[in-house]
């Protein structure tokens, strides 16, 4: 039993130390904005601040940023009327990548607020 444990052990500190160089995958700017968006929702203090900055992070350690941005956009363009928003609302495929982005902004609710 312990040698099972242990390679699991191994194999989870590589995979948190990939995933520990992956946080900085976000930009700054897109860090800031997130942040400047999540202040005006909850309040401009210096508290909110800090917990808008720890959801960012949360955020950027649990998805990369290339599937941050399609979810941000398939969230955009699903709000859009008419046949161009159906287009985005529909899919297996933006059910997914929305789906990813609410579990991870779901985490970061846990986390920091």
């Amino acid at each position: 039993m312990r040698v099972l444990i242990i390679p699991g052990l191994v194999f989870g500190l590589t995979a948190s130390k990939a995933t520990a160089s992956e946080i900085n995958d976000f930009p700054t700017d897109a860090r800031a904005e997130y942040v400047f968006a999540c202040m005006k929702t909850n309040g401009e203090t210096p508290d909110i601040l800090k917990r808008c900055s720890c959801s960012i992070d949360v955020i950027a350690s649990l998805i990369d940023y290339d599937h941050y941005v399609s979810a941000e956009t398939v969230a955009s363009m699903s709000r859009v009327q008419g046949q161009l928003g159906t287009m985005f609302r529909g899919t297996e495929e933006s059910t997914q990548i929305l789906a990813t982005l609410q579990r991870a902004e779901a985490e970061a609710e846990i986390r920091c607020f």
